[in-house]
């Protein structure tokens, strides 16, 4: 290896090792709501100075059970991959015109589940965050649309932000973080929390919200999490609302938050919150993209 081939590499791999976002993945069905997720993870990156989004389609194969009647027609698997890539393709060019400088859309497709898939592809593509979107309106729409990214909040253990139809990307500069305060900063994943917080450097406001005639736990009670978040400036809010979840969403609403995190947990008061209807709702019943970051 010659010294120019030598200083080029060592340059390479200091980048490649700098801190900070490069990969965001975005999963797509190719419809509206994927689109807007997609120009939100531009947005982004463009704060958080990622260099590549990853277009991402899971097809499904479904392979017919012998003597059971079926409308649904036998799908070549080329011509199925085909399609998928057709409609990377398409995404990604009509993307284009609003693709920040610095960026690369890249695009892969699978024959996968997305949910149980898409850790795997975050580790193989080297990704940093996944940016999904959800659609509101009837029980219906929040079955069929937002199954896929209620399943890949559930199951996923990299950090997730779901984007609502109808929300802009506006950079992340005061961030909600609901939260029971019970065990918060044992069941915390730390270093990615403290990475996102360092990249986005927001006015950080800790809420939590208890149905009314129960008793709120008090910061100086949680020690931990006040020692946790202590380089980050919090603020604590503690609100009584009949219903938690209508409670998290409208203080977002309230204080025009950038971002609403949630820890969900598999026990406590995310475990009832992230059953999938009660995960759409809190999704669907907010304007404020969410961010979830698994225990």
């Amino acid at each position: 290896m010659t010294l120019h081939q030598r200083l080029v590499w060592l340059l390479c791999n200091f980048i490649e090792n700098l801190p900070g976002m490069k990969t965001i993945i975005v999963p797509t069905d190719f419809s509206e709501t994927a689109y807007n997720a997609a120009r939100y993870a531009l947005g982004l990156a463009q704060q958080t100075g990622a260099t590549r989004i990853l277009l991402y389609h899971a097809y499904e194969l479904i392979v017919p059970i012998p003597d059971l009647p079926t409308a649904v027609p036998m799908v070549n698997m080329e011509d199925l991959k085909a399609s998928s890539i057709e409609g990377l393709q398409h995404m990604k060019a009509e993307l284009a015109p609003v693709v920040p400088a610095g960026i690369t859309v890249d695009f892969r497709a699978d024959n996968h589940l997305l949910a149980a898939n898409i850790d795997q592809v975050c580790r193989d593509e080297h990704a940093d965050i996944i940016v999904m979107g959800i659609t509101g309106g009837s029980q219906l729409e929040e079955i069929l649309v937002g199954s896929n990214t209620v399943d890949v909040v559930k199951n996923s253990s990299y950090p997730v932000i779901v984007v609502p139809t109808e929300a802009a990307f506006r950079p992340i500069r005061k961030v909600v973080f609901a939260c029971d305060l019970r065990k918060v900063a044992k069941t915390t994943r730390k270093d990615v929390l403290y990475r996102l917080l360092d990249e986005f450097k927001p006015e950080l406001l800790v809420l939590n919200v208890q149905k009314e005639g129960k008793e709120h736990l008090h910061p100086e009670e949680n020690q931990e999490l006040d020692n946790m978040l202590h380089n980050y400036n919090p603020q604590y809010h503690f609100i009584d609302h009949p219903n938690v979840v209508e409670g998290i969403t409208g203080f977002a609403d309230q204080q025009s938050a950038d971002l609403l995190l949630i820890i969900p947990k598999k026990h406590g008061l995310f475990d009832s919150i992230f059953k999938r209807s009660h995960t759409s709702r809190i999704a669907f019943n907010t304007h404020v993209p969410l961010l979830s970051i698994h225990e």
